[in-house]
């Protein structure tokens, strides 16, 4: 009874996440990474339980959107995400030696940092962009899945700069994300070893639930309006990375 007690805050986190990311389109990694770190959480397992909890979001995202997906333009995206993966597994390894809330504070300000750019960036959508912001959005997503679990805004930037409509942006992103959680699982586990299991496996657990959160995200989302839903979650991501930020203040001693 104690342990089904003390899973009940990380399947709840899991849950708000991805609820989230089905109503709104992004924000899983911002706010259930930041989330369960403040639960006592390390980054690698944060990281491995939202790769294993959009799992089933992906494949179904990707199965019903497969009419509009190019999949041979997922090629070159695909690779520089993966390849730049390990980088940013390395450098996490390396902030592991910080303290809890130093980590919070990284943590933090990658949140602040991309909820602002988020609010702010609003490209004019176009046929087709100059190569180089390819070459910077997707090693960046790889870069900042590696390192905080949060490689999604860096390709939804990209995304919204064409004139592409939702379900093919959707599509994309869809299939950006399977692509790479295979590998992500793969580089977390060959660097942190058997401690990133348990999350993994209690992500898995509740699949059916997260499955229910996923449908109702989607229905919630089309009821209030993106719009309207994604100046919340900003408003809400701005307390995450700010709480952040606070955590020498926030935590207690």
């Amino acid at each position: 009874m104690n342990d089904l007690v003390s899973m009940l805050p990380f399947a709840l986190i899991l849950c708000v996440g991805i609820f989230v990311q089905s109503a709104a389109g992004f924000a899983a990694g911002l706010l259930i990474v930041p989330a369960l770190m403040w639960c006592g959480y390390s980054i690698p397992e944060a990281q491995t339980a939202l790769l294993v909890a959009t799992i089933p979001q992906n494949i179904w995202g990707v199965w019903s959107l497969r009419d509009v997906i190019s999949f041979s333009k997922l090629r070159f995206p695909g690779i520089a995400r993966i390849v730049f993966l390990p980088l940013g597994i390395g450098v996490l390894r390396t902030l592991e030696s910080y303290s809890v809330i130093t980590l919070r504070q990284v943590v933090g300000a990658v949140v602040i940092a991309v909820t602002l750019a988020t609010a702010v960036f609003n490209p004019k959508p176009r046929t087709r962009l100059h190569p180089g912001w390819a070459w910077l959005s997707f090693p960046l997503s790889g870069f900042l899945q590696g390192l905080v679990g949060m490689g999604g805004p860096a390709m939804v930037f990209w995304v919204q700069a064409h004139d592409w409509d939702t379900r093919r942006i959707r599509g994309f992103l869809f299939a950006m994300y399977l692509i790479s959680i295979l590998p992500a699982l793969g580089f977390l586990y060959t660097t942190f070893g058997t401690r990133i299991v348990q999350p993994g496996m209690i992500a898995a657990a509740i699949t059916p639930v997260l499955l229910l959160v996923t449908f109702a995200g989607l229905r919630f989302g089309n009821w209030l309006g993106r719009e309207r839903l994604r100046r919340v979650t900003l408003a809400l991501l701005l307390v995450m990375g700010v709480a952040g930020l606070a955590a020498p203040w926030l935590s207690v001693r």
